[in-house]
Formats: structure tokens, sequence, C-alpha cells
């Protein structure tokens, strides 16, 4: 499974295109993103088709020529590779913000409401029902463990997740960092179990990792990631990507929190009565032992 933005306008195409041209697109996908650097000549050989059928085809995209689609695929990867530091450097650092206002001089906390706003507003409109309803079950599905895991940032929002499900259902559990505990887990992983992940650029290796390992031994994979989309997402079952648009070099959380909550929200609903239930019981737990 190709990933990566390109990748996915590739797909959406794939019922547009002539015959000839679908040839050109799973080469691209088969190879993505590396066969998109091969000469026009090349990849023609590789699909079996003529040069022109090539050229075609990238203009069938929307590009003017060869040299552009490859110009978007390297500006593709340079924001899918970017960091804070080549971010703020390259000077995009509050330029979000600078862009959400025409009007001189307005608050930064306006400027930034809309920012936000609109990132949040395009990432729960742009995820897929199926892949949303497909969390839902998953999650929701009282035979299944779940175990939840994220990188340097996104650990807090694993365990913010982690934290809402543990109210409402049993076995859920966030990743431990220690490498004995983590590996006992790991060990214990079979066709019931549940991992979610979380992974956003400057992906991490281990994420990726976790993924196929889940899937190696039948366990189901849910995968919150960016619009460039991790690594892990070529092993996961749902992949639910947020924009990251932020008024700093900083990538935004605020819509990966919004559909947490939304999903949350979707857990509930689907449980009913049996998640009242368990945070009932938890809320006597916790006002006997006095840990609330």
């Amino acid at each position: 499974m190709a990933t990566g933005a390109l990748a996915d306008e590739i797909r959406h195409k794939l019922g547009d295109l002539s015959p000839a041209e679908r040839k050109v697109a799973r080469v691209l996908l088969a190879g993505y993103p590396s066969a998109g650097f091969e000469t026009v000549a090349t990849l023609a050989e590789r699909a079996a088709v003529s040069a022109p059928t090539v050229l075609r085809f990238v203009n069938r995209l929307g590009y003017r020529g060869f040299p552009d689609f490859q110009a978007a695929l390297r500006a593709e990867l340079a924001e899918r590779t970017a960091s804070p530091l080549t971010l703020y450097e390259s000077g995009g650092f509050g330029r979000a913000a600078a862009e959400a206002d025409d009007a001189e001089g307005a608050p930064l906390t306006q400027r930034c409401a809309r920012v936000f706003a609109d990132a949040v507003h395009r990432t729960l409109a742009e995820i897929p029902p199926h892949d949303f309803d497909d969390a839902v079950r998953l999650l929701t599905d009282r035979r299944r463990r779940v175990t939840l895991t994220g990188g340097r940032f996104t650990r807090l929002h694993a365990q913010y997740l982690g934290l809402h499900l543990m109210q409402v259902r049993d076995d859920v559990l966030l990743l431990p960092d220690r490498a004995v505990e983590r590996t006992a887990h790991l060990a214990t992983l079979q066709r019931r179990d549940v991992l979610v992940a979380f992974d956003y650029r400057r992906y991490e290796e281990d994420t990726s990792a976790l993924a196929r390992w889940t899937r190696e031994h039948g366990g189901k994979v849910i995968v919150f990631t960016d619009t460039w989309l991790s690594p892990a997402a070529a092993h996961a079952d749902v992949v639910l990507p947020s924009h990251v648009t932020a008024p700093s070099p900083y990538d935004s959380l605020v819509p990966t929190l919004a559909v947490i909550e939304t999903l949350v929200a979707g857990v509930l609903t689907t449980l009913g009565t049996e998640a009242h239930d368990h945070l009932r019981r938890a809320e006597d737990t916790a006002r006997r032992l006095g840990l609330y």
C-alpha cells in the first residue's frame, strides 16, 4: 500500500484513466515514491506503455508535464520529513496565522482561531465514514484488547484516548515504555488485539514496526496520522488522518484531539448502557477508595 498525498490522488483517479494509463499508475503505486523519480522512458518501459502515455497520465492528474509532477513529489517528500527547525528556517513560521485573516493588525488569537477552525473542519469532513465506523467497531468490541502507543508528543494523545476508553470498557492499556514490560506485552499479541498508534511526520520507525508486528500476529491496527500518512499506515486496518496546519513551526495536534473526542462520542453511543454501567462502577470504586 503506497502512502502519501500524491499516491492517494493517483488511487482516486484510477477509475478515470485509460487501461494504458492505469498501468502507469500501478507501477507508480507499487514503487512509490521512488518510481516517480525515474525517467519517462524507464517508467514507460516498466509499465509496458509508450512515453506519450506516461505524459498523458501526468496531464490527467493535472500536471503540465513530467518535471512538474516530479517537483510536486519532491515538495511532498520535503513536507513529509519537515521538522520544527526546518519549518522555522524556511520562513514558514507564523505564515498560516498571517494568511488566516486579511486584516492587518488582527489579534493573533483571532487569526489562530481561523487556522484551527479550518484545520478541524477539514479533518473531520475528510475522514472516510467507513474508516471512522470501523474504528468505533473495533474499540467497542468487548472481545478485543486495546493497546495504545504514541510518539514524542503524541503519546499524550494516546494516553488521553486510553484514559477515556478505560472508563467505559475493560482491557485497555498504554504500551509501557520500559523494554522488559513492552516486550512482555508485545509477545502476547494475537488475533483479539487492537493496536492504536499515533504517528506524525518525522515518523518513528518503531511505530511502523509495531503496526507490522500486530498485523503479522493477526491483530488489528488503527493509525492516527497526518495527511502525508505515516509508514505505519501501510499496515493499518483503519487510518484516521488529520491536517496539522499551525500558526507556529510545530504541527498542530488540535485537529487530532477533535478526532479523538469524536471517536469517544461514537464509542459511548455504540456501547450505550454498557458504557454507563462501566463508568458508574469506576466512579463507585474511586469514591470508596478515595482516588477521586
